[in-house]
């Protein structure tokens, strides 16, 4: 949880390009996890319970398999 007033620590995914293509941008909210376009820093933010946003990382990973695709 962040302390009151302090400001989010957003990050560049590691997968984006140098190109200042499709980026997204990744913080710790309180208490959820927050997800914006880096090319639109004011713009909406989305927002996941730790949880769903977990469950969303493991579908991605290779290893997941197309189970949970289907």
């Amino acid at each position: 949880m962040l302390p009151e007033g302090s400001a989010p620590i957003w990050r560049k995914s590691r997968h984006s390009g140098g190109e200042g293509g499709n980026c997204v941008e990744v913080a710790r909210l309180a208490p959820e996890v927050g997800v914006r376009d880096s090319k639109d820093r004011a713009g909406a933010v989305l927002r996941f319970a730790p949880k769903a946003w977990a469950t969303f990382l493991a579908d991605l990973r290779p290893d997941a398999g197309a189970s949970r695709m289907t």
